[in-house]
């Protein structure tokens, strides 16, 4: 709550010099409008300001027998209005609310009020605009009602909402479907579902270009019950997360496609490579033989099919050839072996080793992790050597972790020495994740693609 607490008051102050709400605060964020009720309603939140007098209401006291002859509110006032701390306020405030869109969000938060009076002219206001709303202030109190159905008194308004939408134009809910708010999503796609609004070809996008597991599983689910194998699986075996390849992968057997689920042996989800071997195995063909066979010839082995041998093979057998990939020219393939080693538990301390020395981050990753368990079974000065400022980056970050993981005290005397280099070591993976405050872009590549 501390980190609103800056935007918040921003937006109060800016409402409280007559400005509209969706020029003071993000309107997309649910928690922003559920955030701006409670601290109106909490005194400090005026500091500075004074509490507003509602004069526009017209009589003194602000009761709902005032509206009569109370004057049109700005959309500021009414935002204000309708969060005040005292329920007379609020219940009056909601008599101005019919027919203002910009306000709409607040008034699916009283639908929750504690005061019953306020709480039923609520729903009474909500139940009359929500059916004649553009799918733009659709798209910004859905989330609110969404995040308000978890309380005490939020039933209500998520019902009338399903009911709304159970009657919209397709348009309108194929437009939350591209909402921001995840659990909106996941809303409008029960009712997409529902109501088949959504040729198979559709689903499938939505499953391949969603950002969330939800979403992607049950349109999957959705696009492959339809049975249209032909429009679906191309969308879903070429989807970039794996759960919704591995879906695509298991419905080829139902297709009769099971041939196809070769090239997916060597797949980068694991679950995806189980999949693929699950269908090939009830096709009658060994995935243990291919791996074998793909791993036989270096100059072709694809690059994860030394992973995909150690998670269905026998140590006794195929570790042997791991080892010998280990040496191997791509990056991906030597990464992969090495995880295929760590799969098998081998605890060959001298030959892991040296390679904590490859070029490519991935396999040092790979050897780092392979270690791991045995850390404090490694020759301390092995590990320390690789700490100096002539080694990569790559290299000095994992042998780190392996130097922690022992518990020695030249692990504290490693992170006094980086700390005090002008690029610290320990920082490198410290920043802020910028990603999680950027603008999801998914649903522009998703309208990208069903526009071709």
């Amino acid at each position: 709550m501390k980190s609103e607490e800056q935007p918040l008051d921003a937006a109060i102050r800016g409402l409280a010099k007559g400005r509209k709400p969706g020029r003071v605060m993000d309107v997309t964020r649910p928690d922003l409008w559920i955030g701006l009720d409670e601290r109106i309603r909490t005194a400090h939140a005026w500091r500075g300001l004074g509490q507003p007098d509602h004069r526009w209401l017209g009589r003194e006291g602000g009761g709902p027998a005032a509206a009569a002859g109370a004057s049109t509110p700005t959309e500021a006032e009414l935002a204000l209005a309708l969060c005040d701390g005292d329920g007379r306020i609020r219940e009056a405030a909601l008599s101005h609310a019919a027919r203002r869109p910009g306000v709409l969000p607040l008034v699916a938060v009283r639908t929750t009020d504690w005061a019953g009076p306020v709480r039923e002219r609520a729903h009474a206001v909500l139940a009359a605009a929500l059916p004649e709303a553009d799918a733009g202030t659709l798209g910004v109190t859905a989330p609110v009602i969404l995040a308000l159905s978890g309380r005490l008194r939020g039933g209500a308004a998520s019902a009338l909402l399903a009911e709304v939408l159970r009657a919209a134009p397709a348009a309108t809910v194929s437009a939350l479907l591209l909402n921001r708010d995840r659990v909106t999503r996941r809303f409008a796609l029960g009712t997409a579902v529902e109501r088949r609004l959504l040729p198979p070809a559709e689903l499938a996008r939505l499953a391949a270009y969603d950002q969330d597991v939800v979403v992607q599983a049950r349109a999957a689910d959705a696009a492959l019950a339809a049975g249209v194998p032909d429009e679906t699986l191309p969308l879903l075996l070429g989807a970039r997360t794996g759960s919704v390849r591995a879906a695509g992968v298991t419905a080829l057997r139902r297709a009769g496609r099971a041939a196809e689920a070769e090239p997916f042996l060597y797949d980068r989800s694991g679950m995806v490579r189980a999949c693929a071997r699950y269908v090939l195995r009830q096709d009658g063909r060994d995935p243990l033989a291919l791996y074998r066979a793909a791993c036989a010839d270096p100059a072709t082995v694809p690059g994860r099919a030394p992973l995909g041998l150690a998670e269905c093979g026998d140590a006794h057998t195929d570790v042997a050839r791991l080892w010998e990939l280990t040496g191997h020219e791509q990056a991906l393939v030597r990464a992969s072996a090495v995880a295929g080693l760590r799969l098998f538990e081998v605890a060959d301390h001298a030959r892991l080793l040296p390679l904590l020395d490859d070029p490519a981050p991935g396999v040092v990753r790979e050897a780092a992790r392979a270690l791991l368990p045995w850390a404090d079974r490694l020759p301390e000065a092995e590990i320390v050597r690789r700490i100096g400022p002539d080694r990569p980056r790559h290299v000095r970050l994992r042998v780190l972790r392996l130097l922690e993981r022992q518990g020695s005290p030249a692990y504290r005397e490693a992170v006094r020495r980086l700390a005090e280099e002008p690029d610290p070591l320990p920082r490198a993976g410290s920043g802020t994740d910028t990603a999680a405050t950027r603008p999801p872009s998914w649903p522009w590549t998703w309208l990208r693609a069903r526009r071709n």
